[in-house]
């Protein structure tokens, strides 16, 4: 099967079960206080459903349009903009007739299951299935360092032995602690085995993202070759997969981040290379592009073996309410970047969420995107935006502090206002993804 077709169908099984999930959350509280529910609907059925059947009061269905789903609840002004259903008199049985404060908990059923539901599923996915962790003994070789990072004191061929004086569970995760956590000291293991506190400023997350340096610490690997761009330098120079580098100008070569430290800063330069093919040394001249790259990547042999952790009932409970904790922590403060221009860019839509998933059917990586996506959606739903639920809630807290009730007009246009603009959003998050395809970023 198609490695993106798996995916495809691997998004849509998730959102599926988050947006059914979701809605069930508004759901099950408007049916608790009584209030009609005329529709409950997983994606979109403009102009037609692909399935619906009416039970009792609610019509049930599946719409063509995989953008989301909705419930469509008696007496609320929401993205159906049924205004002759708001031009008659209230109704006992409708939205708006209802106290404050259980429309509030209506309203915000959605975003709670939503987060509850990433919660459990961490729980379930470490008690399964365990917990790979990566520790600095694992890691012989130790990290690989951007230049940029060298002047903090790192070292190519560092372990990262603590942050803030705690151990990580997996070093690779350290990129990340770098970009959206409070990092004030690393502890680190240099490669002839000393061993050093290294002091960090507090703006190193917005010095990462804007120097572009995600990751800024890669595993070393060894000086084989894995990948060769089409059209690249090196391809053109005739260098070929599983090729192993043995020297640049000279200077032998043990792992892969030596070549580019020997070519750094050298745009257009003719290089010497010696390899090994097929128990064959050989001699290449190879000139680097503009960037002074070669265009050649070393995914193999990274030379590490994590191990596998497994939890007992009680323990995943605890680890995954913190590992769920966490997640949702670094999302909100890496949300910061969106704000930016580079960050603007990198906002994706669909085609970008799809590629969280494996080329290959794995229910544990499937689960763990699923969690992730699902504590995605609690906290975007939750943002104070016409047309989301955080718009609702936002309203109704006015509400109730105020003891004023803005008007049905208000809440029309404040509605239109959040419609168009999350359909802008939409518009530009996919268009970012459609761009990267085309040109290939």
């Amino acid at each position: 099967m198609s490695p993106i077709l798996v995916k495809t169908l691997q998004l849509l099984l998730s959102l599926s079960i988050l947006i059914v999930l979701h809605e069930l959350g508004h759901f099950i509280p408007a049916k608790l206080f009584k209030t009609r529910v005329e529709k409950f609907f997983l994606f979109f059925d403009v102009k037609f459903a692909l399935f619906k059947k009416k039970i009792g009061e609610t019509v049930y269905g599946i719409g063509w349009l995989p953008l989301g789903g909705y419930v469509k609840i008696s007496g609320m002004i929401d993205e159906s903009m049924d205004k002759d259903q708001m031009a008659g008199p209230p109704q006992p049985w409708e939205f708006r007739s209802k106290p404050a404060w259980q429309r509030l908990i209506i309203m915000i059923g959605g975003v709670t299951v939503n987060l509850i539901l990433g919660f459990l599923i961490y729980m379930m996915v470490l008690f399964v299935w365990g917990q790979e962790q990566l520790k600095p003994e694992d890691m012989p070789n130790g990290f690989a360092v951007a230049k940029e990072m060298k002047q903090f004191g790192f070292k190519d061929g560092d372990k990262i032995i603590s942050v803030n004086d705690k151990e990580l569970d997996n070093a690779l995760r350290f990129n990340s602690y770098l970009l959206v956590r409070d990092v004030s000291n690393v502890k680190v293991e240099h490669q002839d085995g000393t061993q050093e506190v290294l002091h960090l400023p507090d703006t190193i997350g917005n010095y990462i993202f804007h120097k572009g340096l995600m990751p800024a610490f890669q595993l070393r690997t060894d000086a084989i070759l894995d990948t060769i761009i089409e059209d690249s330098q090196a391809e053109k120079a005739g260098l070929i997969k599983g090729d192993k580098i043995l020297k640049v100008d000279g200077k032998s070569i043990t792992y892969f981040d030596e070549i580019g430290n020997q070519l750094i800063d050298k745009p257009n330069y003719q290089t010497q290379l010696v390899i090994e093919r097929n128990n064959k040394i050989n001699s290449i001249s190879v000139t680097t592009d503009e960037d002074g790259k070669l265009g050649v990547y070393s995914y193999a042999n990274a030379l590490v073996t994590p191990k596998e952790r497994q939890f007992g009932l009680g323990e995943a409970v605890w680890e995954g309410f913190a590992y769920g904790y966490w997640t949702l922590h670094d999302y909100v403060v890496q949300f910061k970047y969106i704000f930016t221009k580079k960050g603007a860019t990198e906002v994706g839509g669909f085609g970008t969420i799809a590629k969280m998933f494996p080329p290959v059917w794995d229910w544990q990586a499937f689960w763990m995107s699923t969690a992730l996506i699902s504590i995605i959606l609690a906290f975007m739903n939750i943002l104070p935006i016409p047309a989301l639920d955080g718009g609702h809630v936002m309203f109704l807290l006015y509400e109730m502090i105020t003891g004023r009730k803005p008007s049905d007009k208000f809440l029309e246009y404040a509605q239109m206002v959040g419609f168009f603009l999350l359909i802008a959003l939409l518009l530009f998050a996919n268009g970012n993804d459609v761009y990267r395809w085309l040109t290939g970023d």
